[in-house]
């Protein structure tokens, strides 16, 4: 298994610079025929969904989208892929950020009651104060 930045992903799911995209493109076309799988960590899922919306503008439903298409894709080991979903369906019924639905649920799967914030968007999930 082979560990991806987010620098990687964001060249393959953007192709915005020739050189490097292609070389992803090549790079993942060959694990495939590898058959090795690619890991990505919870870190860079979240800084995947910053880089999207905030560099690229992607609106939120485009950016559920490029996520759930990862979690499904094969060719991916996603770490505790089913915290990622659950805090993905939080993030797509709130107004919260993709990274504070991660916390919420990793400190919930992790036995907290509650995860306590100031920020206002987390509020209305069940696993904030």
């Amino acid at each position: 298994m082979i560990g991806l930045d987010t620098n990687i992903l964001v060249r393959y799911l953007v192709q915005d610079d020739p050189i490097q995209s292609a070389q992803v493109n090549q790079f993942i076309e060959q694990t495939l025929i590898d058959r090795k799988k690619l890991f990505i960590n919870h870190i860079v899922l979240c800084e995947l969904v910053w880089v999207l919306t905030r560099a690229y503008d992607y609106p939120k439903l485009k950016v559920v989208e490029v996520i759930e298409k990862i979690l499904l894709a094969h060719q991916f080991e996603i770490e505790d892929k089913s915290s990622v979903w659950e805090a993905l369906n939080d993030f797509k019924t709130s107004r919260a950020d993709f990274a504070d639905c991660l916390i919420g649920v990793k400190n919930s799967n992790a036995g907290c009651e509650k995860t306590w914030s100031f920020d206002k968007a987390t509020y209305q999930l069940d696993n904030f104060t």
